[in-house]
């Protein structure tokens, strides 16, 4: 497995929808956070959901891990630190760390997998794919 990485950090403020009644973020919106540090990874370093849709492909996650450390409460800010873990295998893993401040919020893992065109596994790296490690020295 290769070791090399990259990182984005997104900042991002509760909003009172994400709350449940006692004004505590919902365990459920980690995810969704999560999924805002992937969205935020892919506009900086040039690989979106939109790329692979392009060349023909799907990128579901088929596996999410979260641990919440500390709760976020309505209004907080905080920043999702999302890291793409290099693998030679033919998936995307990102791991994440969520921080209010100086204080570790929640840690999680994500992994995508790619289906072509007719949602069957592919299971060597497609060619944007490569090519897009290449541009970020990954290989």
């Amino acid at each position: 497995m290769l070791e090399k990485s990259l990182t984005t950090i997104t900042k991002l403020k509760v909003r009172f929808h994400e709350c449940d009644p006692l004004q505590i973020v919902w365990h459920g919106n980690y995810l969704k956070y999560f999924e805002e540090g992937r969205e935020d990874f892919g506009r900086e370093h040039g690989i979106s959901y939109l790329d692979a849709k392009a060349e023909g492909f799907s990128t579901p996650i088929v596996k999410s891990v979260c641990e919440h450390k500390l709760p976020l409460k309505y209004s907080d800010s905080f920043t999702v630190e999302t890291t793409f873990k290099n693998s030679d295998a033919a998936k995307i893993n990102f791991s994440y760390k969520i921080y209010k401040g100086d204080n570790l919020i929640c840690t999680g893992k994500t992994t995508q997998v790619f289906l072509d065109k007719n949602r069957e596994l592919v299971l060597n790296n497609p060619p944007f794919f490569l090519d897009w490690k290449k541009k970020m020295k990954l290989l």
